[in-house]
């Protein structure tokens, strides 16, 4: 199980920030033994429990603000079919993303124009934004599933089941989108800078891409966003000091989904042009927020261990509504084991399946109306309406408590 390492402990090191090249990154917070995959399906709770592990070491730099695992080891990780990442299954994602795809194309004209996606994962939002603007679509993804996907807009979308790089360079088009992907890159400079070589002849070409928000991490001590496959974490500052060092010119910087997420639009250009954007200006903030994480997130960790064990002992059933990365950041960072049995999911993929490190099952909704649990943590608190009406629909009446 995880060794938690944070607030009074620090340490520091000679390495390279992967955003600006400063030299010195600042060691802020650490967990030791935490799985090196989150999503990945595991058929059995044994290979789950024996599941390969990494160590966190959170750098912060104070050139840029770019924050990243100074200990994450690529070759570890594996994206494949059975990476199952999607929050596609949730009504209030799903209304999220359609409602983005239409901002999107209303607002750069995307209609019948040629779409790139780097990251596409089950090509869900490549498909909604060739379906709502009668566009074309390249998806480059090793995680993608062939014919899983249903869409009207098939016979216009074409997909790579690999990992973008210089060789895809000649692949373009009118729009290049990039959602939650750049946070599983350690290289990020090297990345934006591969990608604006490969747009050097197309200066039109808009650039959007999409990422958490690490400052709102930081604020909420939120330890269950920090995970092994998330090596590189941003605020809006530090993206945009990204991308302005990697030649694009910026459009827009903006926050969406309850301010999770944040989302950025830009030109191929010379670093920057027009005035700054709100939010730009935020190193002091983020150092003060790395500062404070630093100090109190181990009272944010013992706390829910006291809570946990508490309802452990008072005989309470505890499950987890949720079984992607932040369940699996949230248990083996605590080392929960039999505290909690099971953890519910929406996703059809993900039933029957262990989740990697503590080998809780994932179940569907329905299997709580026999387990009738007294507690239900919500991985999200941006999904806790829907998940509230599920419970009700199923004559059931436990406590539900947000992350």
């Amino acid at each position: 199980m995880a060794n938690t390492l944070a607030s009074d402990e620090a340490w520091d090191t000679n390495v390279n920030c992967h955003s600006c090249g400063a030299q010195g990154m600042s060691i802020f917070y650490a967990v030791n033994d935490v799985p090196v995959n989150s999503c990945l399906l595991v058929s059995s709770r044994e290979a789950a429990l024996a599941y390969p592990k990494g160590n966190i070491r959170l750098g912060f730099c104070p050139s840029c603000g770019f924050i990243s695992n100074v200990c994450f080891v690529p070759t570890s990780v594996e994206y494949s079919s059975s990476y199952e990442e999607t929050q596609g299954f949730s009504p209030r994602f799903q209304t999220f993303a359609r409602d983005l795809a239409s901002r999107l194309i209303e607002r750069h004209d995307l209609r019948e124009k040629d779409i790139l996606e780097i990251g596409c994962g089950k090509g869900e939002f490549l498909a909604l934004l060739c379906e709502l603007g009668g566009n074309r679509g390249v998806g480059i993804d090793p995680g993608y599933v062939s014919g899983r996907l249903g869409s009207q807009a098939a016979p216009r979308m074409h997909f790579i089941t690999d990992f973008y790089s210089e060789k895809y360079a000649h692949l373009s088009g009118d729009f290049v989108c990039c959602r939650h992907t750049l946070e599983h890159i350690q290289p990020t400079g090297a990345f934006l800078h591969m990608l604006r070589d490969s747009l050097q002849d197309r200066p039109e070409t808009i650039v959007f891409f999409e990422v958490p928000d690490v400052i709102r991490i930081l604020h909420e001590f939120a330890f269950w966003d920090i995970y092994y496959e998330h090596c590189s974490y941003f605020s809006l500052g530090s993206l945009a000091r990204l991308f302005c060092n990697s030649g694009f010119d910026l459009l827009s910087l903006t926050k969406d989904f309850e301010d999770q997420y944040l989302m950025i639009e830009a030109l191929p250009g010379g670093g920057h042009a027009g005035p700054r954007l709100e939010g730009e200006n935020d190193l002091e903030e983020l150092a003060r927020a790395v500062a404070s994480f630093k100090r109190k997130c181990t009272r944010q960790l013992d706390s829910w261990r006291r809570s946990l064990q508490e309802f452990r002992t008072r005989g309470q059933r505890t499950v987890l509504w949720g079984s992607g990365s932040k369940a699996v950041a949230f248990l083996s960072t605590l080392s929960i084991g039999e505290e909690i049995e099971l953890v519910v999911d929406i996703n059809p993929f993900k039933h029957g399946m262990y989740l990697a490190g503590t080998g809780q099952q994932i179940v569907p909704p329905e299997t709580l109306m026999e387990y009738r649990p007294d507690i239900v943590i919500a991985m999200n608190p941006i999904y806790c309406e829907e998940i509230q009406r599920d419970i009700d629909t199923m004559g059931m009446s436990p406590e539900l408590i947000a992350l």
